[in-house]
């Protein structure tokens, strides 16, 4: 399975996307964290593929995640989250058994999912994009240390569906952030990266 995390990402941060209503995105990008009536005792999902985020929001037409986000946060707090990890489902390579993995998910404060990357058309890759779910700990963390910067890019989001459906591939281009393979640490690669295919 080709499993890498694609990621726009300087020396010092790495780009997340996440969706929301306008009553949790308008006070986050005021106070330039999550604050109320955001939720720190939930599970938050952060994904670092653009496109997929698309494809998860509808383009940011679906139903409370009408506004698109991205969150500059620290390369130091993303991997500290990989580091702690458990992936979303059972991998016999690495758990004796489904009991042992279930043990490790609920412990954990970070999950890790594995879902198609999507192209221009939403339609499914060969390759995953990554998804982090952060509870506890690590929503603390991601809120109070972790995020450096934060940007309505809904308008940009439209103007990339509106270039895609008039195939405008030189637009879509143009409009496309740039995502790179992003270099993991050869530990966090091992503890996230899946050995066998979901089922």
């Amino acid at each position: 399975m080709n499993e890498k995390v694609r990621a726009v990402f300087t020396d010092d941060t790495i780009t997340v996307y996440q969706a929301y209503p306008a009553r949790i995105a308008d006070p986050a990008l005021d106070a330039g964290t999550f604050v109320d009536p955001f939720k720190r005792t939930r599970m938050t999902w952060i994904k670092t593929s653009f496109l997929w985020m698309m494809y998860r929001s509808g383009w940011a037409t679906k139903s409370d995640q009408e506004r698109i986000l991205s969150i500059e946060i620290t390369r130091e707090g993303f991997e500290w989250a990989l580091s702690r990890a458990c992936l979303s489902h059972f991998d016999r390579t690495r758990f004796g058994t489904k009991a042992e993995w279930r043990a490790e998910l609920e412990s954990s404060p970070v999950r890790v999912q594995w879902d198609p990357d999507r192209d221009t058309g939403l339609n499914p890759l060969s390759r995953r994009a990554v998804q982090v779910g952060l509870s506890g700990e690590a929503v603390d963390r991601y809120l109070d240390e972790w995020i450096v910067g934060m940007t309505d890019v809904t308008a940009m989001a439209g103007d990339i569906r509106r270039a895609v459906r008039g195939g405008d591939d030189e637009e879509v281009a143009a409009l496309l952030p740039v995502e790179r393979e992003y270099p993991l640490p050869e530990a966090v690669r091992e503890r996230i990266v899946s050995t066998r295919p979901e089922v």
